[in-house]
């Protein structure tokens, strides 16, 4: 079956090491481009990072927040956000007070985590101790993280201030991030798959984190690139080479614009 639209992740999938793609890989994307095969990005990112760092990436759709929202072009086509994050996060600061967290609520980040510490997160940021900013207010994601307790711990200690209408999920083992449970790659995939009249079993996905597993699976066929996670490979239909090797615009090179 021909392939008709393309889902990546970015981070650790379409770019390298150091966020950036090289030459080959940008011409892959100019030529998907030019044959009208839809290009679609699926990060956990929210939309101003992309925009920022990464100026030069053209795609024709995209997946934010790990898919608490859904962009075709300029035009959104949902928004699946958290409502309560007030309540959660002062809960855990109450009975947990060196937990680290962040808050993202209309593409701007609001975290305990002093300006210090932020490194790369720390554009359209607002320091804050008691997130009474958020009161009131539907937000995208809720991260967490705690210097006090080792990470394999905590999905366990959190789990019992996230709601049902909620769900956790744990990211690079360095953070987890709390989203509504409609707000899923895959979820968002459906929307701008339905919006181009394209069938999931015509879609390729690459991925390489927990994150990209349900996209992997359920899409006609699923990428996990060299460098993922044992767990993601083993779902995958394929492995394709590393982010280091180009290995998404590879894959594509030799089975869709060959």
């Amino acid at each position: 079956m021909a392939i008709k639209m393309i889902v990546t992740d970015l981070d650790r999938t379409l770019l390298r090491d150091d966020k950036t793609i090289s030459e080959y890989t940008s011409n892959t994307l100019e030529e998907l481009a030019r044959r009208g095969i839809p290009f679609v990005i699926a990060t956990a990112r929210p939309a101003r990072a992309v925009r920022k760092a990464m100026p030069w990436l053209r795609y024709d759709g995209a997946v934010f927040f790990n898919g608490a929202v859904v962009m075709a072009g300029e035009e959104s086509l949902g928004a699946y956000k958290v409502e309560g994050a007030f309540r959660i996060v002062t809960d855990i600061l109450r009975e947990r007070p060196g937990t680290l967290l962040s808050v993202e609520m209309d593409d701007y980040l609001y975290s305990n985590i002093p300006p210090e510490g932020m490194g790369d997160w720390g554009s359209d940021y607002c320091y804050t101790t008691d997130f009474k900013e958020t009161a009131g207010r539907l937000v995208e994601k809720i991260l967490i993280s705690s210097k006090e307790l080792p990470s394999e711990r905590w999905m366990e200690e959190y789990a019992r201030y996230i709601p049902q209408g909620l769900y956790m999920q744990m990211s690079e083992n360095t953070l987890i991030m709390v989203m509504n449970r409609q707000a899923t790659k895959l979820g968002g995939i459906r929307l701008l798959a339905e919006r181009c009249g394209v069938g999931l079993s015509e879609i390729t996905a690459f991925g390489d984190d927990v994150n990209d597993i349900d996209m992997l699976r359920e899409c006609g066929t699923g990428v996990a690139v060299g460098n993922a996670l044992p767990e993601v490979k083993a779902v995958a239909d394929e492995v394709c080479g590393s982010n280091e090797e180009d290995g998404v615009a590879r894959w594509i090179g030799e089975n869709v614009l060959a």
